[in-house]
């Protein structure tokens, strides 16, 4: 004659075979028995004007039994507007937008809802822009390079609770990592070089005396490491300080 099972026993059994099943649903065991509550799926807010990336990403987002794609927006306005009305768990914000650029537009919600998570979602690896969006409160700054696998483990990730930023992206990060951040001013007179400006044109743009302005631009080649005034605005550029 068998034994009867101890209920501690059964119960082991039960949470043995809970553990092998698929992490889209959670399971409790009640008096050894495998009970399936489903989980909530991962809602998120797709901000993006590129109506073939926008496709692609309903898509692979629509492919996950745990996650839900509750809205889309293709501008800042609407992504504002479609954020207070959903409260999404993740928003994946493109960098480059029409008008407000991804960045603003994070701040604009964040300033709202502070605890927001939003992934941004750019081919921009430039070092500038990682480190406002970072510096903004951005949950993770990936490029949409990034195969469909990684990106959907990023979202879970920061589901979670963590911050990411890839290896790529951080070596980035850290190329200039320690660097003098440039001035308001330095930036100002930066943007007048790019536009032509002689230096004579910047100090009346800006009611500053001409030696003045040959200070700033003086600091700035220094910050940048650059050979002269036209050499700034090329590193700038190129890191994303500065806007064709």
């Amino acid at each position: 004659m068998s034994r009867p099972h101890h209920p501690a026993a059964l119960i082991s059994v039960c949470q043995i075979e809970a553990l092998a099943r698929t992490q889209t649903n959670h399971y409790n065991c009640r008096n050894g028995a495998i009970v399936m509550v489903q989980a909530k799926p991962i809602r998120i807010l797709s901000v993006e004007d590129h109506p073939v990336f926008r496709e692609g990403l309903t898509t692979i987002i629509g492919s996950q039994q745990d996650m839900l794609l509750v809205a889309q927006a293709s501008n800042a306005v609407e992504a504002v507007v479609e954020f207070r009305r959903h409260r999404p768990d993740i928003t994946l914000m493109d960098l480059r937008l029409p008008g407000t650029d991804g960045t603003d537009t994070l701040i604009a919600i964040r300033g709202e809802f502070p605890q927001a998570h939003v992934i941004m979602l750019t081919t921009s690896d430039s070092d500038g822009d990682i480190q406002r969006a970072m510096r903004a409160g951005a949950s993770a700054y990936i490029l949409k390079s990034m195969p469909k696998n990684e990106l959907l483990g990023v979202i879970r990730s920061v589901h979670a609770g963590r911050r990411h930023i890839p290896p790529d992206v951080a070596a980035r990060i850290a190329e200039h990592l320690g660097d003098d951040d440039l001035t308001k001013r330095e930036l100002e007179v930066l943007r007048l070089i790019r536009d032509g400006y002689r230096n004579k044109q910047i100090a009346d743009q800006l009611s500053i005396s001409e030696t003045t302005v040959n200070f700033h631009i003086k600091n700035l080649v220094d910050k940048l490491q650059a050979n002269d005034r036209t050499h700034a605005v090329t590193i700038a550029l190129r890191r994303g300080l500065l806007q064709i």
